[in-house]
Order: structure tokens, then C-alpha cells, then sequence
């Protein structure tokens, strides 16, 4: 990976409190990159940060080789784009779109040019001369990223663009940000407190807790293999379970206690001791219910239960399960009950299975 932007051991204190302490990042030329964590862990004060905004009290940022970490926002070849979108509401949307090549003094005719390219990447092409107050939602947020990006900037900041529309229009601009991010090759840095929008649009994440980054990965490994319980409980649903280690073995599996849910086995990428504290965890989604037991064995974990509750989601059930004192969570399609002809309801009695591929054992500190 190349060290396009680096974020070294930055810390940022507000009086007594230390919003951003000490992270440093390495974010790639052209990368789709989200930070991501809930309200209060540092995620926008590192952007501001980035944008130049805020300073930092401690660590510096490079972009390029160069130090920018003293340097103005104007200076800066860094554009946001806000929650609040910014539009100038005395100005048409091609006007808002060409503002800052205007002040920039950029030649009248390639202005144009640019300005006709941005509203074709935004497809705003028809509303071009109304005002934003004649625009819906989706198509401010549409002007503002043609505002922020006829300037050619090297990174795009977007902190928390999509938070103020609706679900249905979040998700239909979660799909434009992407296409347009492969348009133009830009470096973005996607500020959510969603973990669905980052998975949606990011080539990694950096998961941020309290000031600190717990884990950065790919969306993928962030999900399927995470380094903590804070990371697998923000990024996604997830069974967790108190565990003790029994037996490490090798290729990464782990023997694990979990009082009376027996010692399944299970994976792990910490490396971890016999007899250590830790969580056995498991995706709502990873958890198979049958009516008759499983064949047990090595590579399959089997525990017995009673459904406490049934949800239906359309094209998944949502089921709850009492396996002595452990409520589980499980979700399965509605096609996996197909066979049977009916869907397993409250009070019956079923088994619930995995595979030690499919389970991660994690810290038992990292609760976040």
C-alpha cells in the first residue's frame, strides 16, 4: 500500500478529554476509506482534522509526502462534503456547482466544461438552473458532491452525508456514491456512525472507539473475523458467550468452555492460552435450526433449545432461542423450511448448530 495520506500518532484533547489519542492511519491513492464508530469516539473530530479544520496537539498528517498538518483548509487539495450540504440558496444548482472554480479564477470556459462534467456524473443535467430549495433531498446531496469535486481535489471528506434522508433514498445514494467514487478515482473518507453504509462503500474501515482504532480491514474481515468484542458487536448482530480457553490448536482453532453450552470448538486470530478468559461468537446468520439433532462430531457444534420468539422479516425469520440460560439469536432464510412445509414456532423444541468455521473466539477485555 502506498502512504498517499498518513495520520500519524495524532491526538487531539478537548480540556480534559482526549478525543483522538494518539491513531495513525495509512489510507491508499484512490481508496474508498470509512471511519467508523458511534457518537463521541473521534471519528469527526479526526476528519476536521484532515480538512484542517481542527489541529492537532500531537502527531502530524502527510498527504503526499508533504506536511499538512499546519496548513489552512484553503490550502489544503481536501473538499467536504457536509450533513447539512451548504448550498447557497440565491444560487442555481450550476451556479453552486461552478462557485468555487469562480473563486479560483479558473478560466470561464473550462469552468463550463467542468461544471456541464459534474452535473452528468450527478445526473442533474435537467435541474441545472433551479434553486436548492426546488431540490429534494437525494438531489442536494448530488449538487454538494459536484460542488466538492469540480475542484479536483485529492480527498474527498463526506461527514455523515447521507444521515438526514430517508431509508429508501439512503440506500439508492449509498449506490451513487460507490459509482461515482469508480468514476473518478478520487481518495474519499467516509465519516459514519452506520455500519451498513461502510460496508456499502468502503475498500477498508478503521473501527474507532473512545479516540482509538480498535481494528482497520477490509468490510469482509471487519464482519467474518473480528479483533475484538467491540468490533463484532458494532459491526453487525452477534451472539457472544463467556468462554474459558481449553486447547489451542494449531491453524487457529480454539476448544472453549462455555459453562453449560458445553466446549465447542471454534476459530480465532488472537493468540490466545489455555485456561484465558474470553467470548465465543457467533453470527445470528452463521446458526442452523433442525427439529431432529444433527450428527455430532468434530466439526459440528450442537446445542438444544426452546424457541422463545419467531419475527418474519420477508425473506428471513428471526428466531429466539433459550438454551439454558443463554438466549440466542438466530436468523435463517424462509426457503430453509421449504421441505418441511411449516416454520418452527414458540415453545418447540429444536437443536441449533454451527460450524467451528463460522464462530470467533474473541478478548474478553474488549467490550467497549
Amino acid at each position: 500500500m502506498d502512504d498517499f495520506l498518513v495520520i500519524e500518532k495524532v491526538t487531539k484533547r478537548f480540556g480534559a478529554v482526549r478525543a483522538v489519542d494518539c491513531i495513525t492511519l495509512r489510507i491508499a491513492c484512490g481508496e474508498s476509506f470509512s471511519l467508523l464508530g458511534p457518537s463521541g469516539c473521534g471519528k469527526t473530530t479526526l476528519l476536521r482534522m484532515i480538512a484542517g479544520f481542527e489541529r492537532p496537539d500531537e502527531g502530524r498528517i502527510l498527504l503526499e509526502g508533504e506536511d499538512i498538518t499546519t496548513l489552512p483548509p484553503e490550502r489544503r487539495p481536501v473538499n467536504t462534503v457536509f450533513q447539512n450540504y451548504a448550498l447557497f440558496p440565491h444560487l442555481s444548482v450550476e451556479e453552486n456547482i461552478g462557485f468555487g472554480l469562480k473563486m479560483a479564477g479558473v478560466e470561464r470556459g473550462e469552468a463550463r466544461q467542468r461544471v456541464a462534467r459534474m452535473l452528468e456524473l450527478v445526473k442533474m443535467q435537467d435541474q441545472r438552473a433551479k434553486r436548492p430549495a426546488q431540490l429534494s433531498g437525494g438531489q442536494k446531496q448530488r449538487v454538494a458532491i459536484a460542488r466538492a469535486l469540480v475542484n479536483q481535489p485529492r480527498v474527498l471528506l463526506l461527514d455523515e452525508p447521507l444521515a438526514a434522508l430517508d431509508l429508501k433514498l439512503r440506500q439508492h445514494m449509498l449506490g451513487e456514491l460507490h459509482a461515482i467514487h469508480q468514476e473518478v478515482g478520487t481518495t474519499f473518507i467516509y465519516v459514519t456512525h452506520d455500519q451498513g453504509e461502510a460496508i456499502s462503500l468502503s475498500d477498508r474501515i478503521a473501527v474507532l472507539n473512545a479516540g482509538r482504532v480498535e481494528q482497520v480491514d477490509t468490510p469482509a474481515r471487519l464482519y467474518e473475523a473480528p479483533g475484538s468484542h467491540f468490533v463484532a458487536a458494532f459491526v453487525g448482530d452477534a451472539n457472544f458467550l463467556p468462554a474459558r480457553v481449553l486447547e489451542v490448536r494449531h491453524e487457529g482453532y480454539v476448544r472453549v468452555a462455555c459453562e453449560e453450552l458445553g466446549n465447542p470448538l471454534a476459530c480465532t486470530a488472537l493468540p490466545l492460552s489455555a485456561g484465558q478468559q474470553a467470548r465465543l461468537m457467533v453470527r445470528p446468520e452463521k446458526l442452523l435450526i433442525t427439529r431432529e439433532r444433527p450428527e455430532a462430531g468434530e466439526r459440528v457444534n450442537v446445542w438444544a433449545g426452546t424457541i422463545t420468539d419467531v419475527t418474519y422479516f420477508g425473506a428471513y425469520l428471526r428466531f429466539v432461542v433459550q438454551a439454558g440460560e443463554t438466549a440466542l439469536l438466530v436468523q435463517m432464510a424462509n426457503n430453509r423450511f421449504a421441505s418441511s412445509g411449516t416454520v418452527p414456532g414458540r415453545g418447540e423444541r429444536v437443536y441449533v448448530s454451527f460450524h467451528p468455521e463460522e464462530a470467533r473466539v474473541v478478548a474478553a477485555d474488549s467490550q467497549g
